[in-house]
């Protein structure tokens, strides 16, 4: 026997199954250079990416956390690259939690802003050419930012948090987090010297994707 679903069911199903699951899968300690963190890991059914917590302290129930969302780069976070400031900002992240002693770095898997390591380095090529950033994204059909904040948001919500001030120069993740529920108490800078190899860079972070710097 066989069931046609109407126009109704068929609408809530697929709602069930779009709608955004992530799920805390496993935590240990974390010794590093800057001090002794744990760390979460994630899984969820948007991406399919494997998401991390970087957590100092108890911050369970807590108002006011100190926290970093910072995107993945390979070519800055690994390998030390001078072309951005992403490697630094992450260092700079840690210390200060550390510093402080409590606080939270979710570590996203959205290398390139979004776009993929590999087409990240093809906006590299375009950018040796004479392109920005953002020129070189758009040239390879992308918009400046494809960064989607919901799954951190839920991460955050896991986490347990009451509210964050939250490390960073980018307005779209403050209301990329506003807008998935996380109440943001404050916007605190991170401040990075630019060099000679990242300096337009940083420019065009400031006026054509509205960066405070």
């Amino acid at each position: 026997m066989h069931f046609r679903l109407g126009m109704k069911e068929a609408v809530e199903l697929k709602s069930a199954e779009d709608e955004l699951v992530v799920r805390h899968v496993a935590t240990a300690n974390l010794p590093t250079k800057y001090g002794h963190f744990k760390i979460w890991a994630f899984e969820n059914n948007r991406d399919g990416k494997e998401h991390v917590a970087i957590v100092a302290g108890d911050v369970q129930g807590k108002d006011d956390v100190l926290t970093r969302i910072h995107s993945e780069c390979v070519t800055g976070d690994v390998f030390g690259s001078l072309k951005c400031d992403c490697g630094e900002q992450l260092e700079r992240a840690l210390a200060h939690i550390n510093e402080v002693g409590e606080g939270i770095i979710l570590y996203m898997r959205q290398e390139g802003r979004g776009i993929g390591l590999t087409n990240k380095v093809r906006a590299y090529s375009l950018q040796d050419q004479g392109m920005d950033t953002v020129e070189a994204n758009n040239h390879l059909g992308f918009d400046d930012d494809l960064r989607d904040y919901s799954v951190a948001a839920e991460m955050l919500h896991i986490l347990g948090v009451e509210s964050i001030e939250l490390l960073t120069n980018n307005p779209k993740k403050i209301s990329g987090l506003r807008e998935n529920g996380i109440k943001i108490s404050e916007r605190k800078p991170i401040r990075i010297l630019a060099n000679p190899f990242n300096s337009h860079y940083l420019n065009v972070k400031k006026n054509k994707s509205g960066h405070i710097l």
